[in-house]
């Protein structure tokens, strides 16, 4: 498994024997060689993601948009993992005291990704960063026992349940290549570089997973240095791009393809395929957009001709775009208002359909904005 890509280590000696893997540094060299198709994808991408971000950046109410999409992204990234939650789940206005291992898992994706953003203020990208990411990523779920916040201390693996550093589908770099290799990256992600920056990305993310160097978390963290790279290059403006979506829906071939990196330095299969998730990703991320700003107008013209467009009413609308599933209690005391003011308004849209009781008897009834979440459960 020596190539343009890396090389194997061989650790120890007799029964205790084995090769891990030590990426080569970023850039690739030979230079990357990109063919027609996926210079195609590349224009188109950036085209898309432009295209996004004037789209987001329209929209009024964007912070709750860029809400609903982490949450959405933080789900599906989980998925990937084997993560058993579902858009409810991520939803549910009693998530806090109600969450199981596989919520809390969501939860702090969500929790980690605005930390980074907020981060990102003070810090460029860099390995305390990542750290700190992890940690919070960690923080109460399972793993937590397996170093948050730490690079890893001793050797990891890949493969199947049970699996052994003797059975392993691939194995990552020894600690002492895998400093030195997070460090090269560290250098990598601040340094000047010819090479387009959603190619960077790509190759980012895929050095990252190649080195592999937390016991855990590893896939959430690099699927979130993809859009963190390109939010703080300036190519995204805020996390509207759910790449997950895609590398979820082609999860064996995602595989495949960051490994056909490591066995045959092939970076150019790799790089064709994650551009592609980013055009695909971003088509399917303002046509979301167009839908839910579509339905939102539909509703607050249905208030109207209702003759219910009260400012309670219309706050309201607003408040379930972030939180379409809610309970009275909690929704009152995010909007400041009375339980029989918030009572009435919800009561208000249940009647227009926009609002759906699910659950609960008297003061503890749930309400769903079924609409809204059927646009966003697609993929999920």
């Amino acid at each position: 498994m020596n190539n343009r890509a890396g090389k194997e280590v061989t650790n120890f000696t007799g029964d205790a024997a084995y090769k891990s893997f030590l990426p080569a540094p970023l850039p690739p060299s030979p230079a990357l060689i990109l063919d027609d198709e996926s210079v195609k994808f590349l224009v188109a991408a950036h085209s898309q993601l432009s295209a996004l971000n004037v789209r987001s950046s329209s929209i009024p109410n964007i912070s709750l948009f860029v809400s609903a999409y982490v949450r959405k992204e933080a789900l599906m990234s989980s998925q990937i993992e084997g993560t058993q939650a579902t858009l409810e789940d991520v939803f549910d206005p009693k998530l806090e005291e109600n969450a199981n291992p596989d919520v809390v898992d969501v939860i702090n994706y969500m929790r980690a990704t605005e930390f980074a953003i907020k981060k990102m203020e003070e810090l460029p990208l860099c390995n305390r960063l990542i750290r700190e990411i992890h940690a919070v990523l960690m923080d109460g779920a399972r793993g937590r026992e397996r170093s948050p916040g730490e690079f890893r201390h001793s050797q990891n693996w890949i493969g199947g349940v049970g699996s052994t550093l003797k059975t392993a589908k691939y194995i990552p770099p020894n600690v002492s290549d895998m400093n030195l290799s997070m460090s090269d990256l560290e250098k990598y992600m601040n340094a000047d570089d010819d090479l387009d920056t959603l190619i960077r990305a790509g190759l980012i993310h895929y050095q990252f997973e190649t080195i592999h160097p937390f016991l855990d978390g590893n896939g959430r963290v690099g699927r979130m240095l993809i859009i963190l790279f390109l939010i703080e290059k300036g190519l995204l403006s805020s996390p509207v791009l759910y790449i997950s979506y895609f590398l979820k829906m082609n999860r064996l071939e995602y595989y495949d393809r960051l490994s056909e990196v490591r066995n045959r330095g092939n970076y150019e299969q790799w790089v064709k395929f994650f551009l592609r998730a980013v055009l695909e990703s971003a088509e399917d991320a303002t046509a979301t957009i167009d839908r839910l700003e579509a339905l939102r107008n539909k509703n607050a013209a249905l208030i109207h001709e209702k003759g219910k467009a009260t400012k309670n009413t219309l706050r309201l609308l607003d408040y379930l775009e972030a939180n379409p599933i809610i309970e009275i209690s909690k929704t009152a005391k995010a909007l400041g208002l009375a339980f029989n003011t918030t009572s009435d308004a919800i009561k208000r849209l249940e009647k227009t359909g926009i609002l759906v009781q699910s659950a609960g008897q008297q003061r503890n009834r749930i309400y769903s904005y079924k609409a809204y979440l059927e646009l966003l459960r697609d993929g999920t």
